[in-house]
């Protein structure tokens, strides 16, 4: 029998089995762990079955067929290569899902994990579909007017008005608002009685905001959209409850960070998220987002490399087990980078950026030629236009470190520069010295107060006997905190006794063998 009309009778009892539970734990084991390995062993470079063809195995249930077409396409997506047909198809059923979550009576439950996927997927083909849109040169006339008829087909306005709509109807801003997410952290998104769909899925819409404004370059409007999350304040934050949520949150909030010059804020979440990672990977090794986690793991410690190499007091905001990590990964490349050469941080740029977008449709002057890099080259220029900026500046904080005080003509003659070019890098050195910082006292990702993020300060005056004008550096006294390295060291040391005298859990619980 041809296998694309043959539907495996252990598929069929996956699919009834999950139809029919209503235990959380289990829906999620056959959802992350079962679905995986049917997958694996009937269908690893083919589609699953159409729902058509399963339908009648989970009573023609208009949301679960919904809901199974989503896990179909995203499948799909994942071993496959969709067509247009197929994209559009998508697209479709998630506006079908999303609009009855939205304006009806949901009534049921699901695995926090599911409506990451949910969200995070939605994001993923709307980014492939610019991408595949983009690429222009490929496509034949035909395939051309085909797209131009699919205008409203992942249009960024739809896709934005889509994951606003999941926020206002969840009521997650005022519930965050209110308690900081207490409750939230305190339920695991789950109340008695009542579903807890909507409310997690305008959670994760947050971060899916941030997300899509960071792809198309808008990285204030990124931040602000993330704001309700108070990301900053760690005690009752739920999205490390689902570790994908997580390092998305703060990889790209991170990125926003740094190409908005805030590279103090930039280095602290990096580096909250970089030891959460290296404090959860071993328990995500059979998970299918390992490898994405670990690439993801490795783009950060790019994106902390640059941050440290262009604001050296950076460093200081870093735990001691990621400054080891990063100059075990990055030490050659950062010491290019110091230099200012521009080359290293274009690599570094290119290899841990996202996937930039242009979100409206190529025009037709751009027919025979592609525009896919276009939005990755506007967003490089313009960091590495920063880059530029700062290019000179290593070699003048090496002179300056040498004095206590120095006449500007003398500077300027031992770095063979005009006086007025000298005065010029000087002011540049004092500019890039402040940078805006979250001050604690704010939600709003966004606010901060502008602080002084250099690790050396000077001023110029005039010498009263000959007036000369002079370079006067300021001492910079860098004191060592003992005691919190020590504290540090002693709570790792309890974990290490607090593991090594935990019980070993019994294994409980069944799950459909497949």
């Amino acid at each position: 029998m041809d296998t694309a009309y043959f539907v495996p009778d252990i598929v069929r009892q996956w699919l009834f089995y999950l139809y029919r539970e209503r235990n959380i734990p289990e829906i999620q084991s056959m959802y992350e762990v079962s679905f995986q390995k049917l997958s694996d062993r009937y269908y690893k470079t083919t589609p699953w079955p159409a729902v058509e063809m399963i339908a009648d195995v989970v009573d023609q249930d208009h949301v679960f067929c919904l809901l199974y077409k989503e896990m179909y396409y995203r499948h799909l997506y994942a071993r496959c290569t969709p067509d247009l047909k197929q994209r559009c198809e998508s697209w479709e059923n998630y506006c079908d899902l999303f609009g009855l979550l939205l304006h009806s009576n949901v009534n049921m439950q699901l695995p926090n994990l599911w409506m990451w996927d949910m969200i995070d997927e939605f994001i993923y083909q709307f980014q492939s579909f610019c991408q595949y849109r983009s690429k222009v040169s490929q496509k034949s006339p035909e395939e051309l007017e085909q797209l131009k008829k699919y205008d409203k087909v992942w249009n960024v306005l739809e896709v934005l008005n889509v994951l606003q709509a999941l926020v206002d109807k969840s009521g997650i801003v005022a519930e965050l608002e209110a308690d900081g997410g207490a409750e939230l952290f305190a339920t695991d998104g789950y109340t008695s009685n009542q579903s807890n769909v909507l409310r997690l899925l305008g959670y994760f819409s947050l971060v899916g905001l941030l997300r899509v404004h960071c792809l198309m370059g808008d990285y204030y409007g990124a931040l602000k959209a993330v704001s309700p999350i108070n990301f900053n304040e760690r005690a009752n934050l739920f999205a490390p409850k689902i570790a994908g949520c997580n390092i998305a949150l703060f990889y790209y909030a991170g990125f926003c960070y740094l190409m908005l010059r805030r590279y103090l804020d930039a280095a602290r979440n990096l580096n909250t998220i970089l030891m959460y990672i290296n404090r959860v990977k071993q328990y995500h090794t059979r998970s299918a987002q390992y490898d994405q986690i670990l690439k993801k793991n490795e783009q950060m410690y790019a994106l902390l490399a640059m941050t440290v190499a262009l604001s050296p007091a950076a460093s200081k905001l870093l735990d001691e087990n990621v400054t080891t990590q990063l100059k075990e990964r990055n030490a050659e490349k950062m010491a290019k980078m110091v230099r200012g050469e521009v080359a290293a941080y274009d690599e570094a740029f290119s290899y841990a950026c996202p996937k930039f977008i242009t979100p409206s449709p190529p025009l037709d002057s751009q027919a025979s030629s592609s525009s896919s890099q276009t939005a990755y080259r506007i967003q490089l220029n313009l960091f590495l236009s920063e880059v530029r900026s700062q290019q000179t500046l290593p070699l003048l904080k090496q002179y300056l470190i040498l004095y206590s005080s120095i006449s500007l003509s003398k500077l300027s003659s031992l770095m063979e520069i005009e006086e007025a070019q000298l005065r010029t890098q000087l002011a540049c050195l004092k500019n890039k010295a402040y940078s805006l910082k979250w001050n604690g006292t704010s939600n709003d990702a966004t606010a901060g107060t502008f602080v002084s993020a250099s690790d050396i300060d000077f001023y110029l005056d005039v010498d009263p006997a000959t007036g000369t004008e002079m370079v006067i550096v300021s001492d910079t006294v860098h004191t060592r905190h003992h005691a919190e390295f020590l504290a540090r060291h002693i709570v790792k040391f309890e974990e290490i006794l607090r593991d090594l005298d935990a019980p070993v859990a019994p294994v409980t619980g069944k799950s459909i063998a497949v």
